[in-house]
């Protein structure tokens, strides 16, 4: 375990250097009610006709511009069949028609309930996207949150066996009419994840793209490590570690995303299925791994459960990796991190 002195808030920051000849397109947008980013590097100089893309700035260069408006329209498209949000997304209608009759849902959103359901099923319900059948009474713009009784009167719905999912017609129907679901804790780690994808297939094979807390890497930075460095939970612009990764994925789970504190008590968006309120044994929650849609929904699994049986659980994963900052503003690591 290591003491953190006068770190206080989480989130992920890059480090990167650049040479003034660097041929780096970066470029930053908002998606999925988040700062996303990609970055990537252009090695065929006839791309650049002459010209070298500088740090934050896209130029003319036709295949950047191509590229970016790859990844972007990629993020938008999830964004618009996976939001809960969005009234006319392929998810809103399964919360609006499911607890009633069996709904046909796309190929691609099928997959995705059921890896959700695959982890759901290894973390003993810990990781639960019904917990948004409790979760969508919280306002944390507003500061609003379900009093106990609203709580306990909604929190029987929160139980991932309630989704059946039919693989013979691709269909999904929640056997309580109560239940919600929600993606936010692995959508957008799928987002990364084909983004990532759509950028190999292009031809690219150094690059990075995040949205939010998720971010995901493809190679390495042109012949050394992507620097990843993690902040603490309580101090803003401070850094707790940094982690040299290549071809991998992070995702950074934390209690100050999206919170209010009300009587000194700070309530949160990762809601414990178990109880219908924020989890509070733990302030983040690093996972690393190759597959950015599990690293995702392992990041806030971790998080509920906590410190003991996280680490528990993540060293049964031999793909998987964490790093968990507790309550007392100690970092902790999972074995192969150790060594």
């Amino acid at each position: 375990m290591e003491k953190i002195i006068n770190i206080r808030f989480l989130y992920i920051f890059l480090f990167f250097s650049f040479s003034a000849n660097a041929q780096w397109v970066k470029h930053s947008f908002e998606v999925m009610g988040t700062l996303s980013q990609v970055e990537f590097w252009l090695d065929d100089p006839k791309t650049t006709q002459g010209r070298t893309p500088q740090l934050g700035t896209i130029g003319n260069d036709n295949r950047a511009l191509a590229l970016i408006q790859l990844v972007k329209q990629e993020m938008i498209r999830i964004d618009q069949k996976m939001s809960p949000y969005k009234e006319k997304s392929e998810l809103s209608k399964i919360n609006r028609e499911a607890p009633h009759k069996a709904v046909p849902i796309s190929v691609e959103l099928f997959d995705l309930l059921n890896v959700a359901q695959d982890i759901s099923i290894l973390s003993d319900g810990s990781f639960d996207i019904t917990y948004a059948s409790v979760g969508y009474q919280y306002d944390f713009r507003e500061k609003k949150r379900p009093n106990q009784t609203d709580i306990n009167q909604t929190l029987p719905a929160i139980n991932y066996t309630s989704v059946i999912l039919n693989d013979k017609d691709n269909t999904v129907y929640f056997t309580n009419d109560a239940v919600k679901i929600d993606l936010g804790g692995i959508a957008k780690g799928y987002a990364v994840k084909r983004c990532l994808s759509l950028l190999a297939k292009a031809g690219i094979k150094h690059a990075l793209v995040s949205a939010g807390g998720d971010t995901g890497l493809l190679g390495d930075r042109h012949g050394r490590p992507w620097l990843v460095g993690i902040k603490h939970p309580r101090a803003e612009y401070k850094t707790a570690v940094n982690i040299p990764l290549e071809n991998e994925a992070i995702s950074t789970s934390g209690d100050y995303e999206r919170y209010f504190i009300e009587d000194g008590v700070r309530y949160h968006h990762i809601i414990n299925p178990k109880t219908g309120d924020s989890s509070r044994k733990v302030m983040s929650v690093s996972v690393i791994g190759k597959d950015p849609t599990y690293v995702d929904a392992l990041s806030t699994t971790i998080f509920v459960k906590g410190l003991s049986d996280g680490l528990a659980l993540i060293e049964k994963l031999p793909d998987f990796e964490v790093i968990i900052i507790d309550n007392e503003q100690r970092m902790h690591y999972s074995k192969g991190l150790q060594q």
